[in-house]
């Protein structure tokens, strides 16, 4: 079967400005194309975040030699970086610390982090994640314990779902929480299926669980925010 070309237009110039046409469409789109691959390609080159300036203030000078002897006074730390995150206006209420064990029983700050989910625009900077994290960049470990280190993840409350796999990940020999997941949700915020069954697979995998410490006063500091602070659920 032959195709036949319009009656009043010669046969070769018409197949030679269909051809120019679908070529420039082509063309076009390639453009469009490339370009939109090149905008992606170079937001995607870097993820860059940091830590409130205020938190320098643990992890320099006398904080960062500072000796700690309990689960309470490691946990206070904890739980005024939530409060403080929340009061300088940089981020949720929520603050974690690692701390190295001494072959003493005592303990000194490794890193500190802060939720930093809305001033950063990144959904998995939570306080546990960037604690974790900093810690692991400035130790130069993918694994905390690889070396045989003995590292404790103190946070101002139970971990979410995705911040309980961190833990599990980061090679921390323990975690100690203050606020409860209920004080959480209680305002809103929805942690993603944790169970009990959770922490019994972190404790099989060798991280001690210790809960409750300074309960109230994380709760408290979760309560306030619930009055005024961005609940940042999906």
């Amino acid at each position: 079967m032959m195709l036949s070309t319009p009656k009043n237009l010669p046969t070769a110039p018409y197949a030679i400005t269909t051809l120019a046409a679908l070529s420039a469409l082509t063309l076009c789109a390639s453009t469009i194309y490339f370009n939109r691959s090149a905008k992606m390609r170079s937001r995607s080159g870097s993820v860059s975040w940091d830590l409130p300036e205020w938190a320098g203030e643990y992890t320099t000078g006398e904080a960062l030699n500072k000796v700690f002897k309990t689960d309470e006074e490691m946990m206070k730390v904890a739980v005024d970086l939530s409060r403080r995150n929340v009061e300088e206006n940089t981020g949720g209420p929520f603050g974690s610390v690692i701390f190295e064990r001494l072959q003493d029983g005592t303990a000194r700050i490794v890193s500190v982090g802060c939720n930093r989910v809305v001033p950063m625009n990144n959904s998995g900077l939570h306080g546990e994640t960037v604690a974790i994290q900093i810690a692991q960049a400035q130790l130069g470990l993918y694994s905390l314990r690889s070396e045989g280190g003995n590292f404790e993840l103190f946070t101002s409350c139970e971990p979410c779902c995705m911040c309980l796999g961190a833990t599990l990940w980061s090679g921390v020999n323990r975690i100690v929480c203050a606020a409860a997941k209920g004080d959480a949700s209680a305002i809103g915020f929805d942690e993603g299926p944790v169970f009990e069954q959770s922490y019994d697979h972190l404790e099989r995998a060798g991280v001690k669980v210790a809960r409750k410490v300074l309960r109230e006063a994380a709760a408290e500091v979760l309560s306030n925010y619930g009055k005024v602070g961005v609940i940042y659920n999906a």
